[in-house]
């Protein structure tokens, strides 16, 4: 709702300031300056682009459009099932926790939280690193190294379509320039015609201009900031899932653990320690089948 609203009132003043200082708004409505300019950018951004780029684009602009960003919910079901692995690794051996990692379709710690069962990509990282934490071989700083990397190469995936429109962006301009050009060389074709004929084709060339500029500063590039921004939010977990295994491979208890993660969470969607107590504490009682030993809850 934002971003409609956002282009709206950008709308709305640019065309309202014109009509207010005397401008004729129909010596704007030059659709052939539109279509040279929006489909070369468009045809310049499939060639330039592999096609799942072009592809993960679409996705980027529906998931920035619609907010699709993890929610309170998101959060504490991804604590609540590191909170309830963490209990498992603590108090049981090493083929029951595999169960869990090997097919988590079927795990019932997974199946209690839909949110993380529902993310391939997130499970397949939380997977992976604690099966790693089975084997008991890597030192803590190793892992924290190795998932560093990973995380990076994440964010640069998701942030391609980012890069892509930033480009895309920036070349605006100069396609706005290119359609003047052709307005340009159209007027001159009618140089022997009335002023007022070469007057109007002179006026349609320079909304060429205009276009490229508006649509590359007002349009393109503050939805490419959109992206990004709502693409390093759906990047955030996995620094949750990375602070919250170390935290617990120091030898934190799983709440404590659990706690480091929490903190990862911007303050504005963090929920509060007592939530996450409730969600964690109460909630995961139920997926692990045995109690936790003695040496586990001191």
């Amino acid at each position: 709702m934002g971003s409609f609203v956002g282009v709206f009132i950008t709308v709305a003043a640019l065309l309202g300031g014109f009509a207010a200082m005397g401008g004729h708004l129909a010596v704007l409505m030059q659709p052939w300056e539109f279509v040279i300019i929006m489909g070369t950018a468009v045809g310049t951004f499939i060639v330039a682009n592999p096609w799942k780029t072009v592809v993960d684009t679409g996705v980027a602009c529906m998931q920035a459009i619609t907010g699709a960003v993890p929610s309170e919910r998101y959060y504490l079901d991804l604590l609540g099932a590191l909170h309830a692995l963490m209990r498992e690794l603590r108090g049981k051996g090493r083929n029951e926790v595999e169960a869990h990692i090997d097919d988590p379709a079927s795990s019932e710690i997974f199946k209690a939280f839909p949110s993380v069962l529902g993310d391939p990509s997130l499970l397949q990282f939380i997977c992976d690193y604690v099966r790693l934490i089975i084997m008991g071989n890597a030192r803590t700083h190793e892992i924290e190294a190795l998932m560093d990397e990973e995380i990076h190469t994440i964010v640069k995936s998701k942030l391609t379509p980012y890069h892509a429109l930033v480009t895309v962006s920036e070349a605006l301009p100069a396609l706005g320039i290119v359609a003047a050009v052709l307005g340009v060389i159209k007027a001159m074709g009618a140089l022997d015609q009335s002023p007022k004929l070469l007057g109007g084709f002179i006026g349609a060339a320079l909304v060429g201009t205009f276009a490229g500029i508006f649509l590359s500063y007002g349009v393109l590039s503050p939805f490419a900031i959109k992206i990004k921004t709502t693409r390093e939010k759906k990047c955030r977990p996995y620094i949750i899932v990375k602070q919250t295994l170390l935290a617990f491979m120091n030898g934190a208890m799983p709440q404590i653990a659990v706690e480091h993660g929490r903190k990862m969470i911007a303050s504005s969607e963090r929920p509060s320690i007592d939530v996450v107590e409730n969600e964690t504490i109460a909630g995961p009682k139920a997926v692990v089948t045995e109690p936790e030993p003695k040496a586990a809850r001191a």
